[in-house]
Order: C-alpha cells, then sequence, then structure tokens
C-alpha cells in the first residue's frame, strides 16, 4: 500500500500519480505568462520519478521550444502539508505550491499552482490539464473548464497545446510556429510564472 495524502476531494498516492504526463492545457491570471505560452502552444511531455530517500520526486520535461527539443528537470519536494508540492525558484525569489486536485492517475489530472514572489508579494494561480497521452475525454476538459471558472478565469483564456509529437534533445521542428524571442534562461517562474517546462 502506498502513503496517501488528502488533496481537497481526493487522496493522492504519490507512488501511483509517477510516470508520464503530458501538458494538454493550462490557463493562469498571469498576463505575461499566457502571452508567452500562447506563442507556442506545444504539450509538453513530463516524467515524473519519485525518490523515497530525498523524501521527493524530479519531473523531467521534454518539449519543443523555438523550433528545438529541449529537456529540463525540477525537483519537488513533499511537505508538511497533506497533498502539497513544493519548490522554491531563487532568482525571483518565488515559493510554488503544487496541488493535484483531480485525477484518476490512469487518464488524467488537473494540478492548481499557487506561486507568490518574494518581497513583492505578487501572486499567480495557473491550472494545468494532464493527461496519459496527448488527448483526454471532453467530460474532462469540461470538468477543467468548471474548475478554472471557479479560479475567476474564463473559458476563453484557456491555452489548448498543440500536439507536434513526441521529441528527442536537440531535435529540430520541420516547419518551426510563429514563437517568440528565445530566452537565455528556463524560468520556473517569471515576474509572473514563466514556467512552461520542468513543472506540473
Amino acid at each position: 500500500m502506498c502513503k496517501c495524502f488528502a488533496v481537497q476531494y481526493i487522496f493522492l498516492c504519490p507512488l501511483q500519480f509517477m510516470g508520464r504526463w503530458y501538458e494538454v492545457a493550462v490557463v493562469s491570471t498571469c498576463p505575461h505568462y499566457l502571452q508567452r505560452k500562447s506563442g507556442n502552444p506545444v504539450i509538453v511531455a513530463l516524467e515524473l520519478q519519485h525518490d523515497a530517500s530525498e523524501g521527493n520526486f524530479s519531473v523531467t520535461a521534454t518539449s519543443f521550444r523555438n523550433g528545438t527539443c529541449k529537456r529540463t528537470s525540477t525537483d519537488y519536494g513533499l511537505t508538511n502539508t497533506p497533498g502539497r508540492f513544493f519548490y522554491h525558484v531563487a532568482r525571483f525569489r518565488a515559493d510554488v505550491d503544487s496541488f493535484v486536485v483531480r485525477t484518476n492517475y490512469d487518464e488524467y489530472a488537473v494540478m492548481l499552482q499557487l506561486s507568490t514572489e518574494k518581497p513583492s508579494a505578487n501572486k499567480t494561480t495557473i491550472v494545468k490539464l494532464y493527461g496519459r497521452t496527448m488527448n483526454v475525454a471532453a467530460a474532462v476538459l469540461d470538468d477543467f473548464k468548471a474548475l478554472v471558472r471557479q479560479h475567476g478565469m474564463s473559458d476563453d483564456t484557456i491555452i489548448m497545446n498543440q500536439n507536434k509529437g513526441e521529441c528527442l534533445p536537440g531535435e529540430q521542428v520541420t516547419k518551426p510556429q510563429n514563437l517568440l524571442p528565445k530566452r537565455s534562461k528556463r524560468n520556473a517562474v517569471s515576474p509572473a510564472q514563466e514556467q512552461d517546462a520542468g513543472d506540473i
């Protein structure tokens, strides 16, 4: 039996939650984040691995960015608060809390992320929809939209990521889309949550 944590309406079993996921859709209260994501709305492949000895888990993300397949990795720590995953982004002095608010482990998961920057105390809410495959059922998408509305965001701000296929780091896209200028470094959060890979 795995150790389960109460997370809002579900009990999350970390070991069952590990493995491969795909970021299918995302929405945020941060206009800057939405603008950047809409410039490259590509499905992100995530590989979650649990490290029992360290009491955390790592997330390796792979996706096409600026015409090239990129891979990043982020470590998440479990906390004393049931169901809460945490990491800190030193560059922006931002604390990020992530909660799995919906999942059936085999098909889909919905992640709520709350970030707070210091010392500005700027707060950002992000809601992400994941699938074990690159597609989710219509009922799952409807449930995701309902949750988005509960957090004060509208359906028309949801970014539906596009399937550009699996990629290997260094692989080039044959016909790059109109993307935003390449950034010098991947950030986990922006001055308003600048993260799209390496997070769950």
